[in-house]
């Protein structure tokens, strides 16, 4: 019993990490720039203050490209956008 929760204590960290690839969404990013800078993800407008703020809201705005970003696709963005501008845990 000990071992396994020492284990998932090791491990929670990782749960919470982007699963996505960082390549592939800096390529998917392209799109978002149509619309917007890279200046909306540093202070002092950013308004994401953890991870699951970031992958709920780039789920929020893939919902409005045609067709809908996939859960990969919208993983790979927050690996990219986690890795170059928020850097959180």
């Amino acid at each position: 019993m000990r071992r396994a929760a020492a284990a998932v204590l090791l491990l929670w960290p990782l749960a919470a990490w982007p699963a996505g690839d960082p390549v592939k969404g800096e390529t998917l990013h392209q799109s978002c720039l149509q619309c917007h800078g890279t200046d909306v993800y540093l202070p002092p407008k950013r308004k994401i203050t953890s991870l699951a703020a970031l992958r709920r809201e780039t789920a929020r705005w893939g919902d409005y490209y045609n067709p809908k970003l996939t859960k990969s696709e919208i993983e790979d963005l927050v690996a990219y956008l986690n890795r170059d501008f928020y850097r959180f845990p």
